[in-house]
């Protein structure tokens, strides 16, 4: 298998945002990491890589997420402020 391309200039810092979104939506929600495993049936590993941006979330993990801490998948994933180049 040839290796993987790396990501795109600003991708992993847009990934991070969106992990502190979802972390700051979890503790809003008084909910541990175990505990929104426990709403999500996501493993705790899925939800530490979600929101340190190591992964990329799933559109159903997301889905699953917003549920589970009472939000809009809308709130977790926005962007704030003009987005890097496209190179």
């Amino acid at each position: 298998m040839p290796p993987a391309d790396p990501p795109r200039p600003g991708l992993v810092a847009r990934r991070r945002a969106i992990g502190d979104r979802i972390r700051d939506a979890r503790l809003n929600a008084n909910l541990t990491q175990e505990g929104l495993r426990d709403r999500t049936a996501l493993s705790r590993d899925t939800i530490i890589r979600i929101e340190a941006g190591t992964t990329d979330a799933r559109l159903s993990w997301l889905l699953l997420i917003a549920d589970a801490v009472g939000t809009d998948l809308a709130d977790l994933v926005r962007e704030d402020g003009p987005r890097p180049p496209q190179t």
